[in-house]
């Protein structure tokens, strides 16, 4: 007999689990619609021509391509034989979404006459990546997503800076400090003009760059030279990733290096914006810091690149736990052009990670009830169900345990559900118009003459710790 299992890379979550994780997306959804975005979904799978070639080859390979059906290859003749990429097209033309902002642009394309733009919404929702199952890295996990697309005349920086204010609102109800690591894709391009390092090794250059903070300069050269870039391309540059000083320091250095580089100073333009405008906004649990060997996402982000870490020096946390930037040439790969996006993902199950280690879920209860009635029989049940009721209406959670077992079986459920308060109305409360309520936390028994003032005692306690 098989014993049950799930596939590696995916987890079962228990009630205490979700509350936590239902804790974490009812705030981040408040405040994405505090900053006016709108809700939409996706469907889990998409048509492979919608995600193939968006996210470079490492993309592309750890999709979840779907099956046309169950029975499709029992119709194949046993001896047909195709080659890897017609193997794959003529068997499944479906995938798992491997994130959910290639369906947002292809939604916005979509339905173009049916949105006003500026479009604000977010996403969240699961994606699917068959990646290789390690710590904090899974094959299915949450997004929370928020993205505003518009016509390049309604672009504007001021969209960056409202997005690391809205970051700075959720981690600042969640009382967790974040810094967010940010940098321009013309800064980076700029680098590569000045260094010499032909554009066709752009893409081999940004992929070991963003490995700096991570494995360091030594391991990144050697990764570079094997790839073609030269030794004098890489020091002409590299003392730029390195560099400690405050924003003000790498402006006036960059400035100086990037001179004869257009695309580099409209880099150097649009993070000063940034920055200038944020130095005047109060930010309460975010760090803004500029890393110029930041080069995430250069499949798709045109402009602004940044990536969110948590802020403690004792945290064993090393994986971001969101990122985001401005991609402007997205829609154009469904026939769109002139759009402009900028959006940021929060990764929900790196978030829970993070605050679990650092103990923040600690007043949240396992159960959602707050009230437990002991079932004493029948008629007593019948007696008090107009009070379950009537608690129900208040908002206040209530459940009956199902059968007249004995009393202490019936408590050590409320206990070991962490039910704060237990109700008892046996015959004797009946005949003398009482109400028991037990606090199980504080083991302390109240009396009270109607269920009124019962429910007005219930919603002022606070939850216990």
């Amino acid at each position: 007999m098989e014993h049950p299992s799930i596939p590696k890379g995916t987890r079962d979550f228990s009630s205490m689990e979700m509350n936590k994780r239902n804790y974490l997306i009812q705030i981040i959804r408040n405040k994405f619609e505090l900053f006016g975005f709108s809700p939409i979904e996706t469907p889990s799978f998409e048509k492979i021509s919608t995600l193939m070639g968006k996210y470079g080859e490492e993309g592309d390979y750890l999709m979840f391509k779907l099956l046309h059906s169950g029975n499709f290859l029992r119709k194949k003749k046993e001896n047909t034989v195709f080659n890897n990429h017609n193997f794959i097209k003529h068997i499944s033309n479906k995938a798992l979404r491997y994130d959910l902002t290639i369906p947002f642009v292809r939604y916005v394309v979509m339905h173009r006459n049916e949105i006003v733009f500026p479009f604000k919404r977010y996403q969240i929702q699961p994606v699917w990546r068959a990646d290789k199952p390690q710590k904090e890295r899974f094959r299915e996990f949450y997004q929370c997503d928020a993205d505003m697309m518009g016509t390049y005349s309604l672009s504007s920086l001021w969209q960056e800076v409202e997005f690391i204010q809205l970051c700075d609102e959720i981690f600042t109800e969640l009382n967790f400090p974040i810094i967010i690591n940010i940098n321009h894709r013309d800064i980076l391009g700029g680098l590569v003009e000045i260094s010499g390092i032909g554009n066709h090794l752009w893409k081999d250059f940004t992929t070991s760059l963003d490995k700096w903070e991570k494995k360091g300069k030594n391991i990144v050269k050697k990764e570079m030279l094997r790839k073609g870039i030269s030794s004098n391309s890489f020091e002409r540059i590299a003392c730029f990733f390195d560099m400690k000083e405050n924003f003000s320091k790498k402006i006036e250095s960059l400035t100086i290096a990037l001179q004869s580089s257009e695309r580099g100073k409209k880099g150097i333009k649009d993070l000063s914006f940034i920055f200038q405008k944020i130095k005047n906004i109060s930010l309460k649990k975010t760090k803004l810091k500029w890393n110029v060997s930041l080069a995430r996402g250069m499949n798709y982000y045109t402009g602004t690149i940044f990536e969110i870490f948590t802020d403690n020096k004792g945290s064993c946390m090393k994986n971001s736990i969101g990122g985001g930037g401005r991609y402007d040439q997205l829609s154009s790969f469904f026939g769109m052009k002139n759009l402009s996006g900028v959006g940021v993902s929060l990764g929900l199950d790196r978030i829970y990670l993070a605050m679990e280690k650092e103990n923040l879920f600690s007043t949240i209860s396992s159960s959602p009830s707050k009230v437990l009635f002991i079932h004493f029989g029948d008629e007593e049940v019948l007696y008090a169900y107009n009070m379950i009721n009537f608690l129900r209406k208040k908002g206040i959670s209530t459940q009956l345990y199902p059968n007249a077992v004995k009393i202490s079986k019936q408590f050590r459920y409320a206990n070991e559900n962490q039910i704060p308060f237990a109700i008892s109305i046996g015959k004797n409360e009946i005949e003398k118009k009482k109400i028991r309520v037990k606090n199980l936390k504080k083991r302390i028994e109240t009396e009270y003459d109607n269920i009124q003032e019962v429910a007005h005692q219930l919603i002022n306690e606070k939850k216990p710790n």
